[in-house]
């Protein structure tokens, strides 16, 4: 099922119907933008990516001059938002805020897409990451990445890991890693994160990554211990905690956040667009909020964006190959 939920940030804007937005006549890119800017949001209202984009609209309103329409559009995964612009005109009054998933992992685990990342959007910025920690049941005898793995070659395929379904970013991560460690650890599929969280707090489940928002109260009550965290760095919520690079794999177990348009979307329009979000993305009071919900700022240009998504798409699909993860169809 796809749900459509639209708000709109702007002076005087208390309610924008899609039949006036639409309506709205093309603007030249000299005076772009001349009327309200609709984002697509990869996620359900009060989702991760819906915060992010709930934060920085005001910011994009007071720079660009014009309402920014929050359109969030639920469904396969994040891939209905993502083929709607996709397919929408390339002239800047559509964009995307999406992340990883449909992006770059489900692109690799489904036989059929349809839209192509590189081919059909245009990257605007990379925006931000949000890291996973992973979780030990306290029944498990490892308090570090080195004991984990140990304990995992002692025992192949004892161990289990939680996750909210394959393909999403808690099981990529999980998959990553134990790619880059060499282990067997068996993946237990729940319908969502929650369950999954649930699970491995039970002690349903052994291990698990999780959001560090959510890890870290069950982190501090002791039913649950964190052995690692993802990122390339630690994280400021978490400064105690070793990262899992810190701790000798190359694993980025983090999810990411960033603007794309349709391809094709004149590049003067596209550089409009970066260099207000570069803007806001310094905005003291932004950053602070963003903070506090767990994000780490990347910044990049969209040149940079579209290496990085080069760059994921090929990590991913080793990924997916070594798990033999490759599902048929595009649903």
């Amino acid at each position: 099922m796809k749900i459509a939920i639209r708000l709109v940030f702007g002076a005087g804007c208390a309610l924008l119907s899609a039949a006036v937005w639409s309506q709205m006549p093309p603007a030249s890119h000299a005076s772009y933008p001349a009327k309200p800017i609709r984002m697509i949001i990869a996620g359900p209202p009060g989702g991760t990516t819906d915060t992010a984009g709930r934060i920085m609209a005001p910011g994009l309103v007071a720079l660009l001059g014009q309402p920014i329409v929050i359109d969030s559009r639920t469904g396969a995964a994040g891939a209905i938002a993502c083929d709607l612009v996709a397919k929408s005109e390339a002239d800047g009054y559509t964009v995307l805020l999406g992340f990883s998933g449909p992006l770059v992992i489900v692109p690799n685990l489904r036989e059929r897409m349809p839209y192509d990342t590189l081919r059909d959007l245009a990257p605007v910025s990379l925006l931000m990451t949000a890291p996973y920690v992973m979780l030990v049941h306290p029944s498990v005898p490892a308090r570090s990445v080195k004991d984990l793995i140990t304990l995992a070659q002692a025992h192949p395929d004892n161990l289990n890991y939680g996750s909210g379904g394959v393909g999403t970013g808690i099981h990529m991560s999980a998959e990553l890693f134990k790619l880059a460690a060499g282990v067997k650890i068996v993946h237990v599929s729940y319908k969502s994160a929650g369950p999954a969280l649930t699970g491995l707090l039970s002690g349903e489940v052994d291990m698990g990554f999780v959001g560090l928002t959510q890890a870290l109260p069950h982190i501090k009550s002791g039913r649950a211990r964190a052995i690692a965290t993802g990122g390339k760095k630690r994280h400021p919520m978490a400064p105690d905690l070793a990262t899992l690079m810190e701790s000798g794999y190359p694993v980025d177990a983090s999810g990411w956040y960033g603007v794309l348009a349709p391809a094709k979307t004149p590049p003067a329009i596209v550089t409009r667009l970066y260099e207000a979000i570069a803007k806001v993305l310094l905005d003291a009071e932004v950053v602070q909020r963003l903070n506090a919900n767990a994000f780490v700022l990347e910044r990049s240009t969209p040149s940079e964006f579209r290496d990085f998504l080069r760059q994921e798409l090929a990590t991913w699909r080793k990924v997916v190959e070594a798990a033999g993860l490759k599902i048929k169809g595009n649903r």
